[in-house]
């Protein structure tokens, strides 16, 4: 059984969110879904989620391609695939290329695990649409 791993803040789910959900889901047999907490948010992007945590998780489990929602507190993708045991992780080509993701890359090659760029859907994100409502 092939497991997948995704994770993302899933704030004010858009066509791009399930674009990932959906094609990672067709790569993989069981799909892991990591939502971001409230405070990592924070932390990491210095801002509030429109959504709470919550809610966006009760969004993300009812999709049909996700088969396990977990909270990521943390972007330790090392301590996720400890817990989760993935073979491959799924994550949007804009990341491709990215010091961070290329950490990743290195360490994931050593067990096994592969990491999947997806294509990245043009002209929506969260950020975006913060953008519209506040104008």
């Amino acid at each position: 059984m092939i497991i997948g791993y995704t994770t993302g803040v899933y704030d004010m789910f858009h066509i791009g969110h399930l674009n990932i959900l959906r094609r990672a889901k067709e790569l993989c047999d069981f799909l892991i879904v990591g939502v971001s907490t409230d405070d990592l948010v924070q932390k990491d992007k210095n801002k509030t989620p429109i959504i709470p945590f919550e809610d966006r998780v009760k969004i993300i489990e009812a999709i049909r391609y996700v088969d396990k929602v977990v909270p990521q507190c943390d972007k330790n993708k090392f301590a996720a695939w400890e817990r989760y045991k993935f073979n491959k992780m799924f994550v949007g080509s804009d990341w491709k290329g990215t010091e961070v993701w290329n950490k990743f890359e290195e360490e994931f090659k050593s067990i096994g695990v592969e990491i999947i760029y997806l294509e990245h859907t043009d002209g929506i994100s969260s950020t975006i649409l913060r953008e519209k409502i506040t104008k």
